[in-house]
């Protein structure tokens, strides 16, 4: 039934679950709260500390530590609107599919743009990071390296100056060899991600003590010097790296009893990394002022090279980039599969083509969805340099937090007998604040981030008036179960 183009781009997808089973279109429901919890963990802490920290203390300078706290507070905020919604609607697609249902195809296709772009530069950006730990972690065990024109971007940074890179191979081994174990199944990926987040919370647990150890109080002197510019600068480019509270939702579709285990593995994750952001951003400035992340020669690998610094030998800096190797793999590797399954909601509605909905029969994953989001980020960490990649995932993280407050009131509204296991506190002062803190950081980014944000958006909307609205599963499905949802509450008892 063709629409009148406004009535469209209103519309909201009903709310309907599931009753039987769709053959080749769902995902295998194996997931446990703990292994969910380490996929935000994992998706989340590496990329905030292991070097990050070197792009926002120079914004920041001492006060990065309130950028953390502004970020973390955000970020708290916004866990709190995912749990309520997560355990309300508990579907693959996260902040996609919450669009969809409380806020109409419009919204629900701008903040697909929104996550893709999170998902699919933060990968990137990810990989590119994991580069420099990787080339040093060769050196101090066998003495070699890769060369730089192997090892680097071919563009130029923000600086301009020439790299002399080809391709930053080991950021594109990295995203192929994540691809590989995310085809073999997401049970396999959580227990390896669940082992490797374990390992890089006690390398960084051994870092924050040995820091501690070089303790100099000068390091925070002039606490406030950059200014209130500065900190909100900072908190924009850490914010990006609490990505893997989004992740978490993402997996709706491959938990068991996800209205109870979303909710407590998205907390459980902001507690564990927020804490453990603080300890080491704190450590780091301990050891090191704030002219050593300034240093763009200590931004590749730069926890390792504190260690040594402190230590004076190479030991313990071993350990931490084995750890960042290990840490950053399970982030990249949980960031590409919220991309897959992101792409796997979309596909299920119809605003791009059914093949990213195949599921493999024998692996139950999404193969020729996975392959692509692969091929398509791994090129990125092969060309695109980090510096042009962290604010902009920011932006899209940001935008995705605010529309699920936003989603939330909404849906109290249109949907006040909706099932909610788990409901926000302070409502509704709570989804107001969160949605005031993220418009507090997006304030703080970079105007080049907005144009390269409304460019993306432009091609997505681009594509959604070519394609999308006319494909769109709402426009021609007769019986609800062609819209349904798998969610975890039907068939109780079956295998």
């Amino acid at each position: 039934m063709s629409l009148p183009l406004a009535q469209q781009l209103r519309r909201r997808k009903p709310i309907v679950f599931q009753h039987r089973h769709h053959k080749g279109e769902e995902l295998a429901r194996n997931l446990t709260t703990f292994q969910l919890m380490m996929f935000g963990v994992g998706a989340t802490v590496g990329t905030g500390v292991f070097f990050v920290l070197g792009e926002a203390v120079p914004k920041a300078g001492p006060a990065v530590l309130v950028s953390f706290l502004v970020a973390g507070l955000a970020a708290g905020l916004s866990a709190l609107c995912y749990a309520e919604m997560a355990s309300a609607i508990p579907v693959s697609g996260s902040t996609y599919s919450y669009a969809y249902h409380a806020l109409g195809e419009l919204v629900a296709v701008v903040i697909a743009g929104c996550v893709l772009l999170e998902y699919g530069v933060a990968t990137g950006a990810v990989a590119v990071g994991w580069s420099g730990y990787f080339n040093e972690l060769l050196h101090e065990t066998i003495g070699w390296q890769l060369p730089r024109a192997l090892s680097i971007s071919p563009i130029p940074g923000t600086d301009g100056v020439a790299t002399g890179g080809l391709i930053n191979l080991p950021a594109v081994v990295l995203v192929l060899l994540c691809m590989l174990l995310l085809i073999r199944g997401a049970s396999e990926s959580a227990k390896i991600n669940a082992i490797m987040v374990l390992i890089k919370l006690g390398v960084l647990l051994l870092f924050s003590v040995i820091g501690f150890t070089a303790f100099n109080a000068d390091h925070f002197s002039d606490f406030f010097g950059k200014g209130f510019a500065g900190i909100s600068a900072a908190a924009g480019t850490i914010f990006f790296s609490f990505i893997g509270l989004d992740a978490v939702a993402t997996a709706g579709e491959e938990v068991k009893d996800p209205q109870k285990a979303l909710p407590r593995a998205i907390i459980g994750a902001l507690t564990i990394v927020s804490g453990i952001y603080l300890a080491v951003a704190a450590a780091g400035l301990a050891a090191k002022p704030v002219s050593f992340f300034e240093d763009s020669e200590n931004s590749e690998a730069g926890l390792a090279l504190i260690l040594k610094e402190i230590t004076g030998n190479e030991v313990w800096s071993t350990v931490l980039a084995a750890g960042a190797v290990i840490s950053i793999f399970s982030v990249t590797l949980v960031t590409l599969y919220g991309q897959t399954r992101i792409l796997f909601a979309i596909g299920r509605d119809g605003l791009i083509p059914k093949r990213f909905l195949e599921v493999n029969p024998k692996t139950m994953t999404p193969t020729f969805n996975t392959i692509v989001v692969s091929i398509v980020v791994a090129l990125i960490g092969g060309f695109v340099p980090a510096d042009y990649l962290w604010d902009t995932v920011s932006i899209g993280t940001l935008m995705a937090f605010s529309m699920v407050a936003i989603g939330i009131m909404v849906m109290r509204r249109t949907h006040p007998n909706l099932e909610r296991p788990f409901k926000i506190p302070g409502y509704p002062v709570t989804p107001i604040l969160t949605v005031v803190a993220c418009l507090y950081i997006l304030y703080g980014l970079a105007a080049i981030t907005w144009v390269i944000f409304a460019v993306w958006i432009s091609i997505v909307l681009t594509f959604y008036f070519a394609y999308g609205r006319r494909h769109a599963t709402l426009n021609h499905y007769v019986d609800e179960e062609e819209i349904a949802e798998p969610s975890g509450r039907r068939r109780e008892g079956e295998e």
